[in-house]
This record gives structure tokens, sequence and C-alpha cells, in this order.
């Protein structure tokens, strides 16, 4: 196995730069920078030389993680220097001169997983809470790096081991004097019971992957309604084109906020009406599909020229705007009235999205956060379900295949491809 080192902190210049080294030859790399090697999870002053010559590059703090007491599994160490670029540029030098190599990215992580110190969803929760951007996805992130998910598998998996345990002895050992002709009476209450806890997980589903992906909400209305003048004020700042020449948004811009810590996505879109151009009719198309995707639905209309949104449109979670209020009065069936120029109005508007938001978000406490996971689990609970009806050898072979699922939602079995993406998703130093 390769020894490896990454700074772990991030770009420097920084005021502390953390170098992480890890493999068989993490002792003797310590040893050769910092001298005696210092007492197991303790950190200890040293003065950092280059092994060629004994030069002083600095004076840091040293720590020594033995394997398998560490957080790969593996031996560890870690330098925490002054986060100048030359020092860590020598450091990384010397470690490299001594025969280690850079990691790739995600494969400290990596290596925590295949020596068993995280599970699969442990570790996709971290990827989560490092590129958590609000408070809400860093709850979620962090329930799930905290193993809530692998907690709520392992007991599934426990559960399948004994309900696979009893009719396997039967088909096994039905000569055997101690094994019953019969299943316990409660068996398939076992497994229906074990069948809706998975469903009931999955429910929050949507919701889980919401979050991560933040609540989107798609702004529709004719041309010239406010739609882009309105994302510019909610961004607070200039991210799409206003101006007074109809149609002048093409393409969908799409623009995240945090409200009050609950992650929503916001997509401007081009003036619904019909086409002129073949690159307006693609504009058009291309609202139309954001807005069947959107969670929710801003149907901005101008107060000077009211407009009823569409019947396609108006069948889903709607909010109408009236907009301009500051040249007439809005709409009586407007929800609410707004003004970009005297700003009346905007931020009632803002109370309502991040209201709207975190009732379609569930708070952030979602089980299931991932599509990878909805599918395991749900192959899991199909095979469950299909026990009932079934024959003993049949029903066994259910049982293995729901077992079989579980293993890949833990990460345990074929998640090879998964595995390369996910870990790709990490910086170098992790």
């Amino acid at each position: 196995m390769d020894s490896i080192y990454a700074l772990s902190s991030g770009a420097v210049p920084s005021g502390v730069a953390v170098i992480r080294i890890c493999g068989p030859q993490a002792r003797e790399a310590l040893q050769a920078l910092a001298g005696t090697l210092p007492e197991p999870r303790r950190a200890a002053l040293r003065t950092i030389r280059r092994p060629q010559d004994g030069a002083a590059i600095d004076r840091g703090l040293a720590l020594w993680f033995p394997g398998p007491r560490s957080e790969t599994g593996d031996d560890m160490a870690e330098l925490q220097l002054h986060g100048g670029r030359a020092v860590v540029q020598a450091t990384l030098a010397s470690l490299d001169a001594l025969g280690l190599r850079l990691a790739r990215p995600g494969e400290f992580i990596r290596r925590a997983f295949e020596n068993g110190k995280l599970e699969l969803t442990e570790v996709e929760g971290l990827a989560d809470l490092i590129a958590a951007e609000t408070e809400l996805q860093r709850r979620q992130a962090l329930g799930q790096a905290g193993g809530a998910l692998a907690a709520k598998a392992e007991e599934w998996r426990r559960m399948l081991i004994g309900l696979r345990a009893e009719i396997e002895a039967r088909l096994d050992f039905s000569d055997e004097g101690d094994v019953a002709e019969a299943l316990p009476p409660d068996f398939q209450n076992r497994v229906a019971a074990l069948a809706t806890a998975m469903r009931q997980a999955l429910a929050g589903a949507r919701s889980g992957e919401r979050v991560r992906e933040g609540f989107r909400v798609a702004i529709l209305g004719l041309p010239n309604a406010g739609k882009s003048s309105l994302l510019n004020a909610l961004a607070r700042r200039d991210v799409a084109i206003v101006t007074e020449e109809a149609g002048a948004t093409r393409d969908v811009l799409e623009v995240p906020l945090d409200l009050d810590g609950t992650p929503v996505v916001l997509f401007d879109t081009a003036g619904l009406r019909e086409a002129e151009s073949a690159a307006e009719l693609e504009g058009v198309r291309r609202a139309k599909l954001t807005a069947e995707s959107a969670d929710l639905t801003l149907w901005l209309s101008d107060s000077t020229a009211p407009a009823a949104p569409p019947a396609d449109v108006s069948g889903r979670p709607l909010l109408r705007v009236a907009t301009k209020v500051d040249l007439a009065r809005p709409d009586p069936g407007a929800d609410i009235g707004i003004s970009v120029v005297t700003g009346e109005g905007v931020s009632a508007l803002i109370v309502r999205l991040g209201a709207a938001a975190s009732e379609g978000l569930g708070g952030g406490q979602a089980l299931v956060t991932r599509a990878r996971q909805v599918e395991a689990i749900g192959d899991a609970a199909e095979a469950l379900e299909r026990v009932a009806d079934a024959a003993e050898e049949v029903a066994a072979d259910l049982l293995r295949t729901a077992s079989a699922a579980i293993g890949r939602l833990s990460g345990r079995v074929d998640v090879e491809d998964v595995l390369d993406r996910l870990f790709g998703e990490f910086c170098i130093g992790k």
C-alpha cells in the first residue's frame, strides 16, 4: 500500500497549514521531519527539518496516530505548521523525496471506508457536510455523517439475518429433529413490519434530496412582467439583464439563496408568449420545463396589465405576485404585491418564500437524502413485500435479495462505480 500525504487545510497562504500523512511509511516520515516520535494522539512542538540536509523548515505541532486507532485505520501523522507558501512547499517536497506520493481526491476518506471506519452513507454525509451552504443542509449532513442512516441500515441487516436464518434452516436442515417444520407464527408479520419501516424511511426522501439541492422556485410570467428585476432584487446583485425590450431573457438563470438557513434556488425564465424566433421558442420551452420540476412557481403579473397564469401552470403550487405596484393597484387575485423600485412587498415575499421552503423541506431531518439510497432501500422493501405470497424457496431468495440491497446501501456490495464517483467529490486533503 502506498504512503500518501496532502495539505488538508485549504489554499495557502493561511494562518495554519495542516499536512496529513497516511500509510506504512507514516512513522518513518514523521521521524525524518520532526525527530523523535510524539506520544500517540498528543500534540508536540517540534522543529520540522528537511531530511536531505537537516535544514530547519519551520516550528510547529506534530501528532502521531498509530493504526488501527486512527481516522483511516492506517498509521497516520499530522503536521500543523505556519501557512506560508514556502513552508508548505518545502514540507511537501520533503515528503515526496522520502518516497511518499500526493493523495488523490478523497483518498483518505476512501481508506477509512475500506478499513471499516465508515459506512458509505456516512461518507456521503461527510461529502454533503463539506458542501453545505445553509444551516438546514448542515444539520441534515451532520446526521448522515454521524451515522443516522448507517445505524438504521445495520438494524435492518440484523433483522434480515434473523428472518433468513428462520427460513433457510427449514430448507437446508429439514431432517434435523430440532428444526420445526412450520415457520414461526409471527414470521410474516416481522417481514411486513420491516418492509413498512423501509417505506417510512423513504417517505422523507424527496425532502432530503431537496435539502441537498435546494427548494426550487421558478419565476414565470409574460415578457416585461419584472421577473429579472425580482431575481436581481432577491439575489441583491445584478444577475440578469433588465431592459425594456421584451424577450431579453432566453435561457434559464439559476441563483441559490440562503433564506434564514433554508436553501432555495431561484430560476428566472423567458417570458411566456408566442415566440418570434427559434431562440425565444427554445427559451419558452425551457421555462415550462423548469416550472414542471419546481417546488413552487411565482407567477408575476404586471399590475399595469394583469395576466392570469396559463392552465398548465396554475395547477401546481403557485404564488401569484403582482409587480410594479408603485405604478398601479395590484390585481385583486394576487397573493402579494411588490415593487422592486420602492422595495414595497419584497421583504414580505422573502418571508413567504422562506416559509414555503421550510415547510417543503421538512426541517432537514430526512433519513434518506440521495437517489442511490432510495434505490437500494426501495429494492429491499419491494423484495420483502413479495415474501407473503411466495413459496418458501422463493421467499428465501427474496430475503437474500433484500439483504444484498441493504449491503449496497452500506457500501459493502457491488458499489465500485459509486465509490469512484463519490470519492472524487472530495478535495485532495480528505
